[in-house]
């Protein structure tokens, strides 16, 4: 199995006693963060090793129509999101690199997300009380999950749940909105013209390598000490629907699952962004739609762990 300079970077840390929560020694680093106010408990919150900033927002998306792209495989994952006419497409060989995006599509101010760790890719209306806010990295964790702040209050924000755990904006969610991860070439073919992010220095990172490489099939998730007692490993893939969860497996199997006024469609044909170095070299995942009541509806496809972590009540299906 190959574990990257990163992941084994990500191991040391772990190992030597990655720093658990200081709200004294952040306040050097956040100083207009108001750490009086908070959600949850602060020693669950780790330094996944970068600081501030360290892994960077893409502020200035750059595009172009996705027929017209050059240097990404068929295989390849993006998010699609589809607001209006205005469809676009973030590979995830850009966002492994960059874990956020600020963008506006369809008029709606949005940030789109991607945790490698738990493998979500959440996308929210950025606006709050009508502001839009701008979102960076803050280098910390939650249970493995990527912890987000706004610039303009210095709020951090749950990347898994959307919710603000520590600031003045404590409390507050952001509004998830439909999005799919579907393969590259399927995008191109539904929406030739539809806008493709690419890098706006493609020399800045080696996109389109993951270095996260092996990490989907590991025993355990990097930074997480929390408990996980359910059947399938923390790191099965399972497609989260608000506080329900069925595992990839299962729908992998059936293809098709219908639960209420949900239907869950699942086609092969979309490479794991976390499986081998070169991403479009990754094991066909397959892609996953999912629907209520004839419209597409919020959904992810992430880990068992991050679920049960972020929702301790919800239902985990087992057929």
């Amino acid at each position: 199995m190959v574990i990257s300079v990163l992941m084994a970077a990500l191991c040391f840390a772990l190992a030597a006693g990655t720093a658990a929560a200081d709200p004294a020694v952040w306040r050097a680093e956040w100083p207009a963060t108001d750490f009086s106010r908070h959600a949850v408990p602060y020693e669950e919150i780790r330094s996944g090793g970068p600081p501030k900033n360290g892994i960077p927002a893409i502020d200035r998306p750059r595009f172009v129509e996705a027929d017209k792209a050059d240097g990404f495989a068929d295989r390849e994952p993006v998010i699609r999101l589809a607001i209006g006419e205005d469809v676009r497409a973030y590979p995830l060989a850009v966002l492994i690199w960059h874990e956020i995006v600020n963008d506006t599509v369809g008029g709606v101010p949005v940030v789109v997300t991607y945790c490698p760790l738990c493998n979500a890719a959440i996308v929210f209306d950025r606006r709050v009380d009508g502001r839009a806010l701008d979102f960076g990295t803050t280098g910390k964790l939650r249970h493995s999950d990527l912890v987000m702040y706004d610039r303009q209050t210095e709020s951090w924000w749950q990347q898994f749940t959307g919710e603000a755990i520590v600031g003045s904006m404590t409390g507050r969610r952001l509004t998830m909105l439909p999005a799919r991860v579907e393969s590259f070439g399927r995008f191109r073919a539904t929406v030739p013209q539809g806008k493709l992010l690419v890098p706006s220095e493609p020399d800045l990172r080696r996109y389109g390598i993951t270095p996260y490489a092996g990490y989907d099939g590991t025993a355990w998730p990097f930074l997480f000490d929390g408990e996980y007692r359910e059947a399938i490993p923390p790191l099965a893939y399972v497609v989260v629907v608000g506080d329900e969860a069925w595992p990839l497996d299962l729908l992998r199997e059936r293809r098709r699952i219908v639960s209420g006024d949900l239907e869950l469609v699942w086609e092969p044909g979309l490479a794991s962004a976390l499986d081998a170095a070169v991403i479009a070299e990754g094991r066909d995942l397959g892609a996953v739609t999912v629907w209520r009541g004839g419209a597409e509806a919020v959904h992810d496809t992430s880990f068992a762990f991050a679920f049960r972590a972020f929702h301790p009540d919800g239902i985990l299906h087992s057929e």
